[in-house]
């Protein structure tokens, strides 16, 4: 029966599933790590420009797309006459860049967008590039068919173009431009980057330009990094990672929090691209990134480290020695248990390491906060606790888990037994189970008995035999038949344990968004 294996979704995602027990946890398997929706905190995938255009507007202020206006608009757009043409497309570029319900699938309808792309190429007239690429940048934040739609009219390759025009306005737009492009879908953005768009920016980078140009030349790389079916190409990353190493000593927020955000995305599960990540060397930066007093830089470097001890144990190991422990443990006080939740889920990963990590965590103070947090902490934060101890039991020796006992963890626990969550009950049965099978082999189950005794978690184990969830049910009737049982011994927790499919000293390891997490989010 599989009444103590840990929730599937998470187990996918993690770093670690059942070994044997020769094996002692050694090798990690590849994992597919989904990015955790992180609400507030997260990135912006498409951004549209409404500068100067109807900022914070009443309802009268709003301008609607009447028929008249349209028509005007349409006959404007196919003058023959520039004058014309420039006042047509600034209207509809200020209709979409209202901040309420902007036209964008009207002017789409009205088959405006090729004429927008034929102005792209108006080398003579760079206002009416300007305005005609801001229109589309504009339209390409919409949903994915008005996007389809931008890219259909071929807007990329003038829009390539138009990033070596004189004009410097012009060149940003098109660069905001093709950010929205390559941020809707793999596909567009692997077009954008066969467009031969990075050295591009790598040359835009390089020389002096407005520092809003900066942050949309470093929004744009976060999107070239973004999405992962498939990853972007080994080559691109190569081109990339540079660029975004000089972006990370730059000191505007938005610009370090787009580059920490690109890195994000680039170790979000893919072995390669950590390795090329872990590579260049930029762990400490991160790990200092990670103590910034602004939220948009913490959470995404964060995140790259978190997604990184995801990887093996040698790049475990670096992120250790960049010092991020002493940071975790710092940031499980946040005052925000957004903050403490991600910290939680990344010590999880550096718990399901080996046990030299697990003596590392020990040693920076973490099981005292860990405990507290469990008491006390928002439930979304003790959920990801919870899966702390579960790797950390999982991993451990002996000693360790006598330490992690002292530390007063099963008292929290037990007190978790009676929530809400599935999932996070069914992990607490399996830790109690696997503490129950170490104190089996150390013959010590008397006084772990007498301990949940006084504690009332056998009290409350009995009461989840008769859980409305039959998996939750099962694992309890199962755990209270060998605890209770008078001639338990050694062999009779084995059995129980072949007869719940654990491998050997092993317990089933959930993934990274809880034992693991994903954080999407």
């Amino acid at each position: 029966m599989a009444a103590l294996e840990a929730p599937e979704e998470r187990l996918r995602k993690f770093k670690y599933r059942g070994k044997d027990a020769s094996a002692r946890r050694q090798q990690r398997i590849e994992v597919s790590i989904e990015l955790r929706k992180a609400k507030k905190d997260e990135h912006t995938l498409k951004r549209r420009n409404i500068t100067d255009a109807f900022s914070k507007p009443s309802s009268k202020d709003v301008v609607e797309v009447t028929r008249p206006n349209l028509d005007e608009i349409v006959q404007g757009m196919n003058s023959p006459d520039p004058v014309l043409c420039f006042w047509a497309t600034q209207t509809a570029r200020k209709l979409l860049s209202q901040e309420r319900n902007p036209p964008l699938k009207v002017i789409v309808e009205a088959g405006l967008v090729p004429r927008l792309v034929d102005f792209l190429k108006c080398v003579l007239y760079p206002h009416l590039q300007f305005e005609a690429a801001w229109a589309l940048t504009n339209i390409a934040s919409g949903p994915s068919e008005l996007t389809q739609a931008v890219v259909d009219a071929g807007a990329i390759q003038p829009l390539m173009e138009l990033l070596s025009s004189p004009n410097v306005s012009v060149r940003e737009q098109a660069v905001w431009a093709l950010g929205n492009i390559a941020g809707d879908n793999t596909e567009f953005r692997d077009i954008v980057i066969s467009s031969n768009i990075i050295p591009h920016l790598l040359a835009l980078a390089s020389t002096t330009i407005p520092i809003t140009f900066l942050r949309n030349i470093a929004w744009t790389f976060s999107n070239l990094c973004r999405n992962k079916d498939p990853y972007p190409c080994e080559e691109a990353v190569k081109e990339m990672l540079p660029a975004l190493l000089n972006l990370l000593q730059h000191d505007d927020i938005e610009v370090l929090s787009d580059a920490c955000w690109a890195l994000s995305y680039l170790t979000d599960g893919c072995q390669e691209r950590i390795d090329q990540v872990v590579a260049t060397g930029v762990l400490p930066r991160m790990v200092e990134l990670m103590q910034s007093s602004e939220l948009r830089i913490m959470m995404p470097s964060l995140r790259t480290v978190g997604n990184i001890v995801t990887g093996t144990d040698q790049q475990t190991q670096k992120a250790i020695d960049a010092g991020m422990l002493d940071v975790l443990v710092q940031l499980l006080r946040h005052p925000k248990s957004s903050i403490q939740k991600e910290a939680a889920w990344a010590l999880s990963n550096v718990a399901a390491g080996n046990c030299q990590h697990i003596e590392q965590l020990i040693n920076h103070g973490a099981l005292p906060i860990l405990v507290s947090l469990l008491r006390n902490g928002k439930f979304k934060v003790q959920k990801e606790a919870v899966w702390v101890v579960a790797n950390f039991t999982m991993g451990s020796t002996t000693d360790q888990l006598v330490m992690l006992i002292q530390s007063g963890v099963l008292k929290p626990l037990t007190s978790l037994l009676v929530c809400h969550d599935h999932k996070t009950v069914i992990t607490i049965l399996q830790i109690i189970f696997y503490i129950l099978q170490s104190a089996v082999k150390s013959h010590d189950l008397e006084k772990l008995r007498l301990m949940l005794e006084q504690l009332g978690t056998i009290e409350k184990i009995e009461a989840l035999q008769l859980h409305e969830n039959h998996q939750i049910g099962q694992t309890a009737f199962n755990i209270i038949e060998n605890l209770l049982t008078e001639e338990e011994d050694e062999c009779a927790l084995l059995d129980l344990e072949d007869s719940m499919h654990f491998k050997p000293g092993t317990l089933t390891p959930p993934n990274p968004t809880i034992f693991k997490p994903a954080r999407k989010p």
